[in-house]
This record gives C-alpha cells, structure tokens and sequence, in this order.
C-alpha cells in the first residue's frame, strides 16, 4: 500500500509538471490557481492516505472538510455553514467508524473477539504521564493489554516464544506504544484511528504454519507503530 500511495503522489506531481509544461509552450491554458486551489493540498493528502492507510477515519474527515471549502471557494455552498457544520461532521464520522469498525474488518474481529473471550489473565502494562518497557527475551508470550495515556509503551517480542495464535490489545491516547514482533509470526491488525494512527511495518507474506498475533489497536490522538 505504501508503494501505491507513493505511485499516486507521483502520478500527480507528474501531471501538474506536464500542465506547466504545456501552459509554457502555449499549447495549453490551464488556469491550475482556480478558485481554491489550496484546498487540494487537503483533499490530494486526505485522497491518497484514505487509500493507503487501515484505519481512514481520520483521513476520510480531511477529505470531506477539503470538498467542503473547494464547494465554499466556488460559491456553492457558504463558508458560515461549513462553520457550524463542521464539528457535527466531524461526530458523525467518529461515530460510524465505531459502528462499522467490525464490518470491514469481520474475519479478524472475530478472531479478536475469540482471542479476548478466552484470555482472562493478559499481560498489563499501563504507562501514564511515563514509560513502560516490556521484553520478553526467551520467555514465551501469552498476550497483553496495552494502555499508554499521555505516556508511551514499548514492546520487545523479538526473542519472545510464540507457539500459537495471540492477542495484543493496544489503546494509545495521546500517547505512544511500540511493538517490535519476531520474523517467525504472522500479523494481523484491527485498527481504529481517531485523530491517531496505526502503522504496520510488518511487510512478510501470510504463512499458514506460523502462529498468528492479532492486534486490536485503537488510536485516539495517539499513534501505534508494529516493527
């Protein structure tokens, strides 16, 4: 996806190049400054990580605030409304994200659920206003929950042993966590982003005889990053 994303912001960097161009030879007259045109350095971003990215909720608002103010820039709407509007927007959306999280993401939120449901003593680590460090060096890994809140959580499952399918439940807000996973385990995220993020770097291909960590993240002015 990442590759994708970088072929988008490509194909529009070329296109505007090409416009130039064009406009240079008087070939043609395309008036690239219209009535807001700054609007697109929020709708092209917002376009490409709705995309590319898991989670889209944060990306999705971006998309629709940069239509908004190009329909206000071209007289079809008014910019006293989008004014009034926008907050409710803004709820409406977070609030179907929550609704709807479990749909597009069905075979692996049961999985999760599954996971949770028969895991009753997960691992706790909680940071915050702080740091917790969790390493699980040649121990083996039965799960965890984390929590940072205004704080950060680093988990190391490099050396970790991990004989079957797990689960990581991890809530970052206005926070950070950091988990570091070993080659030999597949990954499988459920993401719920609010003005947060989830990035998986994690690029190997699904292998059916490995264990799988299932993780559950929610971001809430927060960020969650998998490596």
């Amino acid at each position: 996806m990442k590759r994708f994303g970088n072929v988008l912001w490509g194909v529009v960097i070329i296109a505007i190049g090409v416009i130039f161009g064009l406009n240079a030879l008087g070939i043609t007259n395309i008036n690239i400054f219209f009535r807001g045109w700054w609007t697109l350095f929020i709708i092209i971003p917002s376009f490409i990580e709705f995309i590319r990215r898991d989670g889209k909720i944060g990306s999705l608002i971006g998309l629709g605030i940069g239509i908004a103010l190009l329909l206000c820039c071209q007289g079809y709407l008014s910019f006293t409304m989008i004014a009034k509007l926008i907050f409710p927007f803004i709820l409406v959306m977070i609030g179907l994200s929550l609704i709807f999280k479990d749909t597009f993401q069905k075979k692996v939120s049961n999985q999760i659920k599954t996971l949770n449901a028969n895991k009753d003593n997960l691992e706790e680590y909680c940071a915050t206003f702080g740091v917790q460090e969790a390493n699980f060096n040649g121990q083996e890994f039965k799960g965890a929950n984390l929590d940072a809140v205004f704080g950060s959580v680093e988990l190391d499952l490099k050396g970790a042993i991990i004989s079957k399918d797990q689960i990581i439940n991890a809530n970052a807000i206005f926070g950070g966590i950091e988990i570091t996973v070993p080659a030999n385990v597949n990954i499988k995220v459920k993401s719920t982003p609010i003005f947060g993020g989830t990035s998986n770097k994690v690029k190997t291909a699904y292998q059916e005889n490995l264990p799988t960590i299932y993780i559950n993240s929610v971001a809430i002015f927060g960020g969650v990053e998998i490596k």
